[in-house]
């Protein structure tokens, strides 16, 4: 393979750090394919005598160009349209094939200005005609094809930007209901926060429904990984979920379906997911639980915030067809509130170390805010989480927050019967 470099001392292309640096400009590297030695000279005397200051190199075949562009990116490519292994519109082609991000000028004679415009149309950013080219054009061709192209990376880049946002949008959509609620019993407070990883949405989900006879329902859950494939399932069993709930299965039998749907729609064979469902008859005290490897709850009770934590299962997809999910009961308080939430909200670092806020640092917090209503009381443990994970970033993962309170005809408490305490 022959090949020729050459640095002229001029002006560059802009690049840039981040959206706060400002402008540095360092020198484009431009990869010449063109096999008569006599023309490569002349693009040489062109580098030579341009404002552009360049890095060039030259090679003479395709088979040569795809060599070098397994190697390396150049910032431009001169393209010759009339070469020994590649002609006219097909060397285009297999300069895009092997390096799409690239700019593309054509070299072409005075005869071929029509494959020319055909070459720019198919792809190239500008063509440039031998021997009619001074070398100021020449570098602001070279200077502008570049431009124009990382323009149309950019505008490739926002538009795929805004359709995955609009995926999430829907994915969200699907993953946060608005509550099937019939009356004003009861009062639903939820939050769903995503991760800093932004676009990758995870399967964080919940749905809080009333059936016809006043019974509470509710459910919060989350599948392992972020992705839209993790998001699709979370959405999946969701759906799943106020089916059962609206058909009338609930208890074990209904988390032993929803597993099902779960190894039946998960892409991957080790994703699993965590959930808490709960279920409240009207006028009634106790609640009744299943908990599949989800984390507990927090019980607000007179300006008092204790942990809760019912046995429970293994999450569902660990061992299929395997687990049972125990069926537990426990006594609220009048006018008691009891908050869900996925492992998003504590599994978050504090400061800069490598401790995690942990749930005994959650029920610290919740503590330090028990008095506050229930919006107020949410959004107040978020921020504080946020807070203490600032220092590297953020909170990494999802978290969605459900906050229940039953409207009571009476206030007076009772002792809590049947939970784990965290004092």
């Amino acid at each position: 393979m022959v090949t020729s470099e050459a640095e002229i001392v001029g002006s560059a292309s802009p690049e840039r750090d981040g959206p706060d640096t400002v402008w540095e400009w360092r020198e484009p590297s431009v990869l010449l394919i063109e096999d008569d030695a006599g023309d490569a000279l002349l693009v040489e005397e062109l580098v030579a005598d341009s404002a552009l200051k360049m890095r060039l190199r030259w090679v003479r075949s395709m088979a040569d160009a795809r060599h070098v562009l397994a190697q390396e990116t150049p910032d431009c490519v001169l393209l010759d349209l009339n070469l020994p292994d590649a002609h006219g519109l097909e060397a285009v082609s297999q300069v895009r094939t092997h390096a799409d991000r690239i700019a593309v000028v054509v070299l072409t004679g005075l005869a071929e200005e029509e494959t020319a415009l055909a070459a720019v149309a198919a792809g190239a950013q500008d063509y440039l005609v031998k021997g009619r080219v001074e070398p100021d054009l020449f570098g602001r061709a070279v200077r502008y094809a570049i431009q124009r192209k990382q323009a149309e990376q950019a505008a490739v880049a926002l538009r795929a930007g805004q359709m995955q946002a609009q995926e999430n949008a829907r994915l969200e959509r699907g993953l946060l209901p608005r509550p099937l609620l019939r009356g004003d019993g009861i009062e639903a407070v939820s939050r769903y926060r995503p991760g800093r990883s932004q676009a990758l949405l995870g399967g964080d989900f919940y749905d809080i429904v009333q059936s016809t006879d006043g019974t509470l329902h509710a459910l919060i859950g989350d599948v392992s990984g972020h992705g839209p494939d993790e998001a699709a399932l979370g959405v999946a069993l969701r759906i799943a979920w106020r089916t059962l709930v609206l058909s009338g299965v609930t208890g074990a039998e209904q988390v032993a379906r929803l597993e099902e749907i779960l190894v039946a729609e998960r892409v991957r064979s080790e994703a699993f997911a965590t959930l808490t469902s709960l279920t409240a008859a009207p006028g009634a005290r106790d609640v009744r639980v299943i908990r599949a490897g989800h984390p507990g709850m927090l019980l607000r009770s007179a300006g008092r915030v204790e942990w809760v934590e019912v046995p429970g299962g293994p999450a569902l997809g660990v061992i299929p067809g395997l687990a049972t999910w125990p069926v537990e009961e426990f006594a609220v308080p009048d006018g008691a509130a009891l908050v869900l939430f996925t492992d998003g909200l504590f599994e978050g670092y504090v400061g800069r170390g490598k401790e995690r806020l942990g749930e005994d640092g959650l029920l610290r917090l919740a503590r330090e805010i028990a008095g506050r209503e229930p919006e107020a009381f949410i959004d107040g443990l978020i921020e504080r989480a946020e807070g203490l994970a600032e220092a590297q970033g953020g909170l990494d993962d999802d978290v969605a927050v459900v906050h229940l309170r039953r409207h009571p005809e009476r206030t007076r408490e009772q002792p809590w019967e049947g939970t784990q305490e965290r004092q």
